[in-house]
């Protein structure tokens, strides 16, 4: 899959098969998080890797907004050792681009930070700042309604050149 398509076709999922990531695929993945670049390239990412399905489940039951993501195969929690919210966004985006040209399906999630944190035994004075859900998605699984798929707005009314001009 080249860059353009695996970008321009990623869908977030929240559905997944259950069966575990392959360990080579999930590898993949954490190095795509790893050769992010980083402000002064100060590296502050550090990945909290979770395939336990109890403790996937308990970090589900953290935020009712994250129910879905006790099915993934696995989480991965950025750490971050200063926080860094860009340098955490485009860490979390690499990842799950790779994962979509491994044909895995992924979607960030929110839950309580601090909650999270101590869950899994993240020391004090590193911050946790996002986790990503992974996992294999069925090809058999029918896509997101045409009535609902993919609404964005025209990149005629998103992009200005060379001065912003007035619609």
């Amino acid at each position: 899959m080249d860059a353009y398509r695996a970008v321009v076709d990623k869908r977030d999922q929240r559905i997944f098969l259950p069966r575990p990531l392959a360990e080579d695929t999930l590898r993949r993945i954490l190095q795509g998080g790893r050769m992010t670049g980083s402000s002064k390239n100060r590296e502050p990412n550090r990945f909290v890797v979770v395939r336990e399905r109890e403790r996937v489940a308990a970090i589900a039951a953290l935020g009712p907004q994250a129910r879905w993501v006790a099915e993934a195969a696995a989480v991965v929690v950025i750490v971050q050792t200063e926080r860094h919210e860009y340098d955490a966004g485009r860490c979390a985006q690499n990842m799950m681009v790779v994962a979509w040209g491994e044909g895995v399906g992924s979607c960030p999630a929110h839950v309580d930070e601090a909650k999270l944190g101590a869950l899994l035994g993240v020391p004090a004075g590193l911050h946790v700042n996002r986790l990503i859900a992974f996992g294999y998605v069925d090809p058999a699984r029918p896509g997101v309604p045409k009535s609902v798929a993919r609404r964005r707005l025209p990149l005629g009314e998103l992009a200005h050149f060379e001065t912003w001009r007035a619609r």
